[in-house]
């Protein structure tokens, strides 16, 4: 049996009415780098996890690497503040 990862919808609505696209304009930064992290083959990441099945489950490749891009790309580069915007902010 291979790993299981959190649960990773981006296309999730909330509780709320509004969905994650109606909070940012289509021509967002974070639009592009997640259509291109989707077209990057993550074969490598993934084959780490395959048939680990301890510990708790982590989060998956994709998302991670949509964060790192993200915030590499709007100058934060520390993962203090990388948490913190993730916490904070929308995109």
């Amino acid at each position: 049996m291979s790993k299981t990862f959190r649960p990773y919808e981006p296309a999730q609505t909330f509780l709320m009415p509004a969905s994650m696209r109606d909070w940012l304009p289509g021509d967002h930064l974070a639009y592009f780098i997640s259509d291109v992290v989707d077209h990057l083959d993550l074969s490598a990441i993934m084959e780490r996890y395959a048939g680990e099945e301890r510990g708790y489950p982590p989060y998956h490749p994709a998302m991670m690497v949509k964060v790192l891009l993200y915030a590499y790309c709007i100058g934060v580069a520390s993962s203090l503040k990388i948490e913190k915007r993730v916490c904070e902010g929308i995109a």
